[in-house]
């Protein structure tokens, strides 16, 4: 069964409608030019607030090493996702987490380059020239067509909604689909009806 990651949480109450949802993981936005931006000891009062079967992913966009690594020992994070240029090698420097590397899909998927991360998950989104992430746009899937070439853990993400998230499974067949700004009702704030429809709606046969 497909694992579902719901991103851009900023309070504890979207925090826990993505917990009794049935997510298996939240996103927590460290990158300050983003609306969905939380700040460190935010995020870790809604860490300490969780149970550890839900997991915490830390997103960066071309971060500082030492400061990646203080604030994931300070939220208790157990992934971390890199949204920005990072090369393989910054990729490795982060040992004890799980680590997912974002590629915006343009023109398609990049095989050698994809290839350099090993051991990390891979996230396909939607390519823009003004933001890393959280477009809510979605990418033509077709580009993904060599998908099952690639023996990282694959992670989905770009304008995915209840209405669409099956034929995406369906299509590309992906570890984790991953949602932020399609389940909002404002920037940084969450709809929970939307998060539950979103759940179900991955999980129908």
């Amino acid at each position: 069964m497909v694992k579902v990651k719901i991103c851009g949480i900023t309070n504890l109450e979207d925090a826990l409608a993505s917990l009794f949802s049935g997510a298996d993981a939240i996103g927590l936005v460290f990158y300050k030019k983003s609306p969905r931006y939380i700040s460190p000891l935010k995020a870790r009062n809604i860490s300490r607030i969780l149970p550890k079967k839900i997991i915490r992913v830390g997103v960066f966009v071309d971060e500082d090493i030492k400061t990646v690594k203080r604030i994931a020992r300070f939220c208790g994070l157990d992934m971390l996702q890199f949204h920005g240029h990072e090369p393989a090698a910054y990729c490795r420097k982060f040992k004890g987490y799980k680590i997912i590397k974002a590629f915006p899909v343009k023109e398609g998927v990049d095989l050698f380059k994809i290839s350099e991360y090993r051991g990390c998950g891979c996230l396909f989104d939607t390519y823009s020239k003004k933001l890393p992430g959280g477009t809510g746009k979605k990418f033509n899937w077709y580009l993904l067509k060599n998908l099952d070439k690639i023996k990282n853990p694959v992670f989905i993400s770009g304008g995915l909604t209840a209405a669409n998230v099956r034929k995406a499974i369906k299509l590309l067949k992906p570890d984790w689909i991953d949602v932020s700004s399609a389940l909002e009702s404002k920037p940084g704030k969450k709809d929970h009806k939307k998060i539950k429809q979103f759940i179900q709606a991955s999980r129908k046969p």
